[in-house]
């Protein structure tokens, strides 16, 4: 791994954030799940979820230009199990949708632990997570259309709760787990050894602080044999 590679992959693991999060609500085109997906990972977002009923629907790992590598997708069969995971992580639960009740995005603090939910193409947010939310936010328009693209309107959002930490400080501070860093800089920094460790099964090992591989003699006798194949 080059010098610059490291130092790259060690930035963004700096500025993940681990209790921000867009929950997409059975948005089902490939195009806006991708672009949801890289706008996650450009403003440091760890993880997304995604109320899946369907499996096929999930982006592929090609629409998303790679950011499927830097951001974790949870899957849910129902809303109602993602909304239990956020509670239980102590998250305020925006839904992004018109009523009453709903307020300027941008009065929202989200300096605080959050989920947003961003609603579907045709339907929009589910009514179980409207009325399930913590607050509705709305995007102010005063054009003719009543309502965003819901990656556009996702993107809006989510770069306003980077604005917001950034100015509170909250980046460049890793708080990301050392197993989950050293599984980072394996795979994304030596790909190639990542992957004969997996057709191999052989462990990951340590990454050094110059990005090297950190590992016995032995380790490097099982990467060098020979692959074992399965009798037909």
């Amino acid at each position: 791994m080059t010098p610059e590679r490291l130092a790259r992959i060690n930035q963004m693991l700096d500025n993940r954030q681990v209790d921000l999060t867009v929950c997409l609500d059975k948005v089902h085109k490939s195009n806006n799940i991708a672009a949801a997906v890289r706008t996650a990972d450009s403003i440091g977002i760890h993880e997304i979820h995604a109320i899946m009923p369907e499996d096929s629907l999930w982006v592929s790992g090609n629409t998303s230009s790679g950011s499927h590598r830097w951001v974790n997708t949870v899957k849910h069969v129902t809303y109602e199990h993602a909304y239990q995971q956020f509670k239980a992580k102590g998250m305020q639960v925006l839904a992004t949708t018109f009523s009453a009740d709903a307020v300027d995005f941008r009065e929202i603090d989200y300096t605080k632990p959050t989920a947003i939910v961003l609603g579907n193409e045709h339907d929009g947010v589910s009514e179980q997570a409207i009325a399930s939310a913590d607050q509705h936010i709305i995007i102010p328009m005063v054009g003719m259309v009543q309502s965003l693209n819901v990656s556009v309107a996702g993107a809006l959002i989510m770069y306003e709760a980077q604005r917001q930490r950034e100015q509170a400080g909250m980046y460049n501070q890793r708080q990301l787990d050392y197993k989950y860093c050293q599984t980072k800089l394996f795979e994304q920094g030596h790909p190639i050894y990542a992957r004969a460790c997996k057709r191999k099964n052989i462990p990951y090992p340590t990454i050094d602080e110059q990005g090297q591989i950190d590992a016995d003699e032995q380790w490097w006798d099982k990467m060098r044999a020979p692959d074992v194949l399965s009798e037909s």
